[in-house]
């Protein structure tokens, strides 16, 4: 079956909105919606401290792997504000993108490639400038076919379902998608969960007891 494209219509996020979730950790967000969690075997590139933040919307890629033709056809439609989500089923052997449609990406404008399968050529894709990529797997063997495979639809991805345009969330813990549909809704509580962490964390240097902090009695 050849490669299949849906261009499904996606509500806008307004760009306030966006830039209050920019600020929320990945930890929080998932302490509020722990069902839209992305598997933790799907990790950074980098190493803790050095990983760009990602907050950008998803156009989900569905790989018949070792075949990446569905890569090939989203690569186009992948910009700014944007993610690239390669749901390849966990598949370890064959990579699914490297450097050279990475870097493709990275100057198209999009924020970063996400990828259940492995990724390849990774020195290269770990230098790019504010382009954030996670991975199940690292191996130097390509894909074996351009055939197969569907752009923006519904993908089974590290234990949820991301839909096109989901926003994904990924910082150096890991990953999660949330439903454009819930962020108005989420936002106010995620922010409201920031600043009880920042008053724990002034009445621990305070010197206040942890039992009276989380009233442990």
């Amino acid at each position: 079956m050849p490669v299949t494209q849906a261009n499904p219509t996606l509500d806008a996020i307004p760009h306030e909105l966006l830039a209050r979730w920019q600020r929320i950790p990945v930890s929080v967000a998932v302490d509020l919606v722990p069902t839209q969690q992305i598997s933790p075997l799907i990790r950074p590139l980098r190493p803790a401290g050095q990983q760009p933040r990602l907050c950008a919307r998803a156009v989900t890629v569905h790989c018949t792997a070792p075949d990446f033709g569905a890569v090939l056809h989203a690569i186009g439609q992948t910009g700014a504000g944007q993610v690239l989500v390669i749901a390849a089923a966990g598949h370890a052997a064959h990579a699914m993108i490297g450097d050279v449609l990475g870097g493709q990406l990275h100057t198209q404008g999009a924020a970063g490639i996400v990828c259940d399968g492995a990724i390849r050529d990774t020195g290269t894709l770990a230098g790019l400038d504010n382009f954030a990529v996670y991975s199940r797997a690292i191996t130097p063997r390509g894909p074996t076919g351009a055939d197969h495979g569907a752009v923006n639809v519904p993908v089974s991805f590290g234990g949820i379902v991301v839909q096109p345009g989901d926003l994904i969330l990924g910082d150096d813990d890991g990953l999660v998608a949330l439903p454009v549909t819930s962020l108005a809704e989420l936002i106010d509580v995620a922010e409201a969960k920031l600043r009880l962490e920042a008053e724990w964390s002034r009445r621990l240097a305070a010197g206040d007891p942890v039992s009276s902090i989380f009233r442990l009695d």
